[in-house]
């Protein structure tokens, strides 16, 4: 356990290195010349793109990526050949054994596992957890982005006080710790008889995640011209059919943006279903992983497995999504 807890000598340089560009970024960022407009002539533009911030930029993605790769390293290795080489970068055996023992759930345990004798039981449910972390992620992404839809819309269009002050609360909401509202919710819940049930996660979460939908959206509703809602009301058309037919389909990049964020958001959440859920069967991914970690042996291997298959989903989203969430988060950043 202590060979485990000692970073390699190469992790280390690669993290001082990270830093080190990152903390000579931020000190070019906050120098004039870097402030200043770029122009075609500048030899740092190189098709419209100013090539002195590439460092700082491959320094972030190399930070944020380290982890992934020490995920992946470990989930393609066996325990033994884990402990063996600490320091090592290239494992001297490869193995899909990690993989097969947990989307077997156990019954196929591979040439790592033939002789072990103990596995996890949560391990045997594991198809429990992805159906639900799919149920409720799903659940909670449609949910969201209907109530906000319609939340941010009526904001957006009565432009009354009480409104206003509603927005402000809201966002004023939003700076309150999540975990100084566990106890409420659990005694709350524990009262409705919706604990040990997906539903009491869906309804939770949607409650959590709805205000900033709301933020999220009321900025990019606030940019479709009025002029468009009157043109449609002259000819017949309801509040809510002009909302329908006409103010959606303008918004798919904002809803596409906020429906991704949402869905990577209660994909990944642990607190909710670690709080509200402790039966086997209403677990969630995030909670099997911390589930693998006991008092007396953590199964890192199987854990790291684990991790690549639930950061699939999320990861296959935001590449299908991209440009929607980049048009969604910055159409409404600017008037004019």
């Amino acid at each position: 356990m202590d060979g485990l807890l000692s970073l390699p000598l190469w992790l280390i340089g690669v993290i001082v290195v990270a830093f080190g560009l990152l903390l000579s970024s931020a000190g070019a960022i906050l120098t004039d010349r870097s402030l200043s407009p770029i122009t075609l002539s500048d030899s740092n533009v190189v098709g419209g793109f100013n090539c002195s911030f590439l460092e700082p930029l491959l320094a972030v993605i190399l930070f944020f990526l380290l982890p992934l790769l020490a995920a992946t390293f470990a989930a393609f290795q066996s325990e033994k050949s884990l402990h063996a080489d600490t320091h090592g970068l290239w494992a001297p055996e490869w193995t899909l054994d990690n993989f097969r023992v947990i989307l077997s759930g156990g019954e196929q345990r591979g040439k790592v596992f033939e002789q072990a004798t103990y596995l996890p039981d949560n391990i045997k449910k594991i198809h429990f957890a992805l159906i639900n972390s799919t149920v409720i992620a799903v659940s909670v992404t449609l949910l969201t982005r209907i109530f906000a839809s319609l939340t941010a819309y009526t904001a957006v269009r009565l432009r009354s006080r009480w409104v206003v002050w509603l927005m402000g609360v809201n966002v004023f909401a939003r700076f309150v710790p999540i975990i100084v509202l566990m106890i409420p919710l659990y005694v709350v819940f524990r009262r409705m008889g919706m604990l040990n049930s997906i539903w009491g996660v869906i309804i939770a979460e949607t409650g959590f995640l709805l205000p900033y939908g709301i933020l999220i959206l009321a900025p990019y509703f606030a940019t479709i011209p009025q002029e468009l809602d009157d043109a449609a009301r002259i000819d017949g058309c309801s509040r809510f059919t002009v909302f329908l037919r006409i103010t959606l389909p303008l918004s798919t990049p904002a809803l596409a943006s906020y429906g991704a964020i949402v869905f990577v958001i209660a994909w990944n959440d642990l607190l909710i279903p670690l709080i509200l859920n402790n039966r086997a069967e209403f677990m969630t991914l995030p909670v099997m992983i911390v589930s693998l970690v006991g008092d007396v042996f953590a199964f890192f291997n199987l854990t790291m497995a684990i991790c690549l298959i639930a950061l699939a989903p999320t990861v296959i989203l935001v590449l299908l999504l991209r440009k929607f969430v980049v048009e969604g988060l910055s159409a409404g950043a600017v008037k004019g």
